[in-house]
């Protein structure tokens, strides 16, 4: 039966891509042509609405083809006309369609900052592009030791986003840890957290930077998993038997909004100690999590 129900799932997969990709990549190849600023904000519910059907097809999957739980917990009366900047830890290609599921046409389309090279991944990339998700180069601090100007590109590349976003209705995503959890990293950083890596704040600062005003609210996200990190084909194979996710919404400190993160070691020091607060608190509820599902 797992054979079958993956292999159906495959077929369901390959069908929706090819349905939502292909308007949506036409949709945007006209946006771009036509520079129009008042036709291209009118093609941007277009595009999020063709994405959200798609997600809409693999949220059916979720529930109808797996015994897979989701169990949410925490704060609500988020709407789609709202913007968000979404914090989460990270532990598994699953996190995506986690939060997916969760906050599908509850808040605006989920935006990531991804890895460039991932535009590169067939139809899934090109489908990005057309979203306009934030591609990133994350150069190492070795790269950038060697040659600093790539500490600038980053930056550049999350004010051109965020200066796209601010005319629309946003939720942009943010894995602080950067990568995703495993042991082997937490032991290499010697992670002060029992769940968590060390958050990476520079992202969240040059966000808030940039849209600062223009955000609602932080959505702090913690997922967890009580059966243990999953893969992705333990979704697909129905091997997970529940996820647990709690959200709770922050308000943005105001002493945050604007600052030089990049030059103002003072600032910078101040809006560390924060993300440390913030993530010592994700930290607690994630145990409470997975004691609360083991029992």
């Amino acid at each position: 039966m797992r054979v079958l129900r993956l292999v159906l799932i495959a077929l369901i997969v390959a069908v929706s891509t090819i349905v939502h990709v292909l308007p949506l990549l036409l949709l945007a190849l006209i946006k771009a042509m036509l520079p129009l600023p008042r036709f291209r904000i009118a093609c941007n519910p277009l595009l999020s609405g063709l994405a959200e059907s798609w997600i809409g097809v693999n949220n059916w999957m979720w529930t109808h083809l797996t015994d897979t739980r989701l169990q949410l917990s925490g704060d609500s009366g988020f709407h789609m006309g709202g913007h968000y900047l979404v914090l989460a830890n990270h532990q598994s290609w699953v996190d995506i369609l986690t939060l997916q599921k969760a906050f599908n046409r509850r808040i605006p389309l989920l935006r990531f900052f991804l890895k460039r090279q991932l535009f590169w991944v067939p139809l899934l990339g090109l489908a990005w592009w057309a979203l306009d998700f934030p591609f990133m180069g994350r150069y190492s601090p070795k790269q950038v030791a060697r040659n600093p100007a790539l500490a600038g590109r980053d930056i550049a590349a999350t004010r051109r986003a965020c200066e796209k976003f601010s005319a629309i209705p946003i939720a942009i995503m943010n894995f602080v840890e950067g990568t995703r959890f495993t042991s082997d990293k937490h032991a290499k950083q010697d992670s002060p957290y029992q769940h968590l890596l060390k958050p990476k704040s520079g992202g969240v600062a040059f966000v808030l930077d940039a849209m600062g005003q223009g955000l609602h609210a932080i959505l702090d996200v913690s997922i967890a998993y009580p059966a243990g990190k999953p893969a992705l084909l333990d979704l697909l194979m129905n091997r997970i038997p529940v996820v647990r996710v709690d959200v709770r919404q922050r308000e943005i400190p105001q002493e945050f909004i604007g600052g030089d993160y990049q030059n103002d070691r003072e600032f910078r020091v101040r809006f560390q100690r924060w993300m440390n607060t913030v993530w010592q608190d994700k930290d607690a509820r994630l145990d409470q999590l997975l004691v609360q599902s083991a029992t």
